[in-house]
C-alpha cells in the first residue's frame, strides 16, 4: 500500500507543477488575469502541491501510514484544487461551492493525522 501512495503522492506532484507552470506562462496566465481569476490558481496549486508532499513525506515514512489521511489529502486535491482551477479556467461560479468539501477533506486528514499517528511511532 506504501508504494501506491507514494505514486499517487509524486503523480499528485508532478501535476501540480504542470499545473503551476501552465497558469504562469503563457496564454493561460493572459487569460487567468484578464479574467481576474489568477488568484483562484493560484491557491488551487499552492493548497495541490502542499499535499501532495505531504502525502509522498507520510508514505515515504518508516511507519505505516494511514490510507484514511492520504485518502482525504487525495480527494482534497480533487475536489479543493480540482473546483478552483474549473473555476479559474471557466468562470462557472457554482464551482466554488465544491472547494468546501475539499477544504473539509484537507481538515479531516490532518485530524484523523493528529487522532491516529502512523503505527510504530512514540
Amino acid at each position: 500500500m506504501k508504494v501506491i501512495w507514494m505514486r499517487v503522492g509524486g503523480g499528485l506532484g508532478a501535476l501540480g507543477v504542470l499545473l503551476g507552470a501552465i497558469g504562469a506562462h503563457g496564454p493561460m496566465h493572459e487569460a487567468l488575469v484578464a479574467g481576474g481569476r489568477l488568484n483562484h490558481w493560484e491557491t488551487a496549486v499552492q493548497y495541490h502541491l502542499l499535499h501532495a508532499v505531504a502525502m509522498v513525506a507520510l508514505a515515504a515514512g518508516r511507519h505505516r501510514a494511514s490510507s484514511v489521511t492520504l485518502a482525504c489529502w487525495a480527494g482534497g486535491i480533487a475536489f479543493f484544487s480540482g473546483s478552483l482551477y474549473g473555476l479559474a479556467c471557466s468562470g462557472v461560479r457554482w464551482l466554488g461551492a465544491i472547494t468546501p468539501l475539499g477544504g473539509m477533506l484537507f481538515i479531516a486528514g490532518w485530524l484523523w493525522l493528529s487522532i491516529r499517528p502512523p503505527a510504530g511511532g512514540e
